[in-house]
């Protein structure tokens, strides 16, 4: 996969020649792959608005599309795309000569969403619940006008593991981010090409590239989230029980929906016992 300098794209020019990145590399890559083969991402000649923030996810998504890219296993258009919020102190020239410098197509938008979100939002709340909607918004609007199929995030297995938390906890419900959405105006797809990737993997993959990160949190309205202290808990837990993070994650891709509640997924009413009046219901199911 680490080939010879003549043979490597631009964005892995300088990659660690340890065994330990090689692997790394290697990992991140297939578990790409894998997402994008078993939620059928791929639509052969699309075109892909690649959503690049400057932080260490979205450089690993652009990195992991583009290597399977350019060994002819994503048979996409790539472009990839800042969105300029108007934080105070967003460095705004530092994605726009990554990005000409790495030879990677790129549009650069500046829309001054953090000017409504400072103005709409009480004082002690969060903004990033009405940031995150416009800057979807703008987004759309993005791959429209670029004549994209689908918007692609950076989210990565432990925001997803996060959100299911945030969810059951908060939401009273069980959902998380789909690896594929389509939008409700049914023209575009949202798609998480690194469903199966850590994120502690996304950030030793961008640091050992030395990509210039730039931080999420120049709002300064990050204290105290939620998500925060739910990623807190899942440390927790993954300190004491080391692979439980990825024992969680598999129980999102091995659900039984007779095994639950909810009565929309599974005709409880329907089960009869055997010997019973309707010979065609279904069999009660076993437990495990």
């Amino acid at each position: 996969m680490l080939d010879e300098a003549d043979d490597i794209h631009p964005l892995f020019h300088g990659a660690p020649a340890t065994t330990e990145f090689k692997k790394l590399r290697k990992r991140i890559v297939r578990n790409t792959r894998e997402a994008l083969d078993r939620y059928g991402m791929i639509e052969r000649g699309a075109r892909w608005l690649v959503c690049l923030s400057g932080g260490k996810d979205s450089y690993t998504l652009l990195a992991a599309l583009t290597e399977l890219q350019w060994r002819g296993l994503l048979p996409v258009d790539i472009l990839a795309c800042n969105l300029d919020q108007g934080q105070p102190g967003f460095p705004a020239t530092v994605l726009p000569e990554f990005l000409q410098r790495m030879g990677v197509p790129h549009r650069i938008e500046y829309q001054d969403t953090y000017s409504i979100v400072v103005d709409k939002v009480p004082q002690g709340r969060t903004y990033c619940a009405l940031c995150s909607r416009l800057r979807r918004g703008n987004l759309y609007r993005i791959a429209r006008e670029e004549g994209c199929s689908a918007v692609v995030l950076g989210h990565h297995r432990d925001d997803i593991l996060e959100t299911f938390f945030l969810n059951l906890f908060h939401g009273g419900k069980l959902a998380t981010m789909p690896p594929k959405l389509l939008n409700d105006e049914g023209d575009l797809f949202v798609l998480r090409p690194l469903a199966h990737v850590a994120e502690a993997d996304c950030d030793r993959f961008a640091r050992a590239m030395d990509y210039p990160i730039i931080p999420c949190d120049l709002c300064g309205s990050q204290d105290g989230l939620q998500r925060q202290a739910i990623k807190q808990m899942l440390d927790g837990w993954e300190a004491r029980a080391p692979g439980r993070r990825q024992k969680m994650f598999s129980a999102l891709m091995s659900t039984r929906p007779s095994h639950l509640l909810d009565s929309g997924l599974f005709d409880f009413a329907g089960l009869t016992r055997r010997g019973g009046d309707d010979e065609n219901a279904a069999e009660i199911p076993r437990l495990r």
